[in-house]
């Protein structure tokens, strides 16, 4: 999600992560396995699987389970397949939505994200129907009180920063996916922070929702959140300034 008050989408999403971090292992233990699947198993060789370690650690998983996560995925461990799967659709009020998961059965998988976006007023679409609206990008957030926008230009843009956007409190760093790690490793080297760094897909425009409206695609959104086979929901409305509000209390 992103929105007007840009910075309450994320904060949103952020409070829903920290809410539900025993889930977040087990999606995380997925990334991990399909990376080493698709890459190999060595960190320094395949940065998606670099990626999705340091994840895996900001959420202070186990060694143990990220190595055995890693055998799974390059076979040393005998596990299931595992296939990555997109979905498209629309949501209430029109919004675009787009799944990225993870599974071990597509035809269940495939079932019941259709369930969940006929039980939200949504709409499971074509491969195709809304990820034109998108751009898949590098995204690393810095807080404001720490840090200017031009410290971050000055270290960044040799590195491939293409964007700083003011989001509020935060300034979010926008890369492509190429220079992506080359540029979280030029912040991480000038001991930079970052609050998050994530591979994700921006919307080229937002829809503005009422409030009710806005409720129900938030039900959408959480539904698909939640599901097992879930890693990540790409979503193009706005929370309301008044929702996020009354979510807080």
């Amino acid at each position: 999600m992103a929105g007007h008050s840009k910075w309450a989408n994320i904060k949103y999403r952020k409070g829903r992560q920290d809410a539900k971090r025993g889930k977040l292992f087990t999606k995380a233990t997925k990334e991990i396995m399909v990376a080493a699947k698709v890459g190999g198993g060595d960190p320094s060789m395949n940065s998606r699987l670099r990626m999705a370690i340091d994840y895996a650690k900001s959420i202070n998983m186990p060694k143990d389970k990220i190595e055995t996560a890693i055998k799974k995925g390059t076979g040393e461990i005998s596990a299931g397949s595992l296939d990555e799967v997109v979905y498209e659709g629309y949501g209430p009020g029109g919004v675009a939505i787009i799944v990225e998961a993870v599974t071990d059965n597509k035809n269940r998988t495939v079932a019941e994200i259709r369930k969940i976006f006929s039980k939200n007023n949504g709409n499971l679409g074509e491969t195709g129907c809304v990820s034109w609206m998108f751009e898949k990008m590098g995204v690393l957030t810095f807080s404001k009180e720490k840090y200017s926008e031009d410290e971050l230009l000055e270290v960044g843009l040799d590195a491939g920063v293409e964007d700083i956007v003011d989001d509020g409190d935060s300034y979010e760093v926008r890369t492509s996916v190429e220079d992506f790690m080359k540029v979280k490793d030029a912040y991480e080297k000038a001991g930079i922070e970052f609050e998050n760094a994530e591979i994700t897909m921006i919307p080229q425009n937002y829809v503005n929702l009422d409030k009710e409206t806005a409720k129900k695609a938030l039900k959408l959104y959480e539904q698909l959140d939640d599901h097992d086979d879930v890693q990540k929901v790409h979503t193009n409305f706005e929370i309301p300034d008044e929702l996020y509000e009354e979510l807080k209390n």
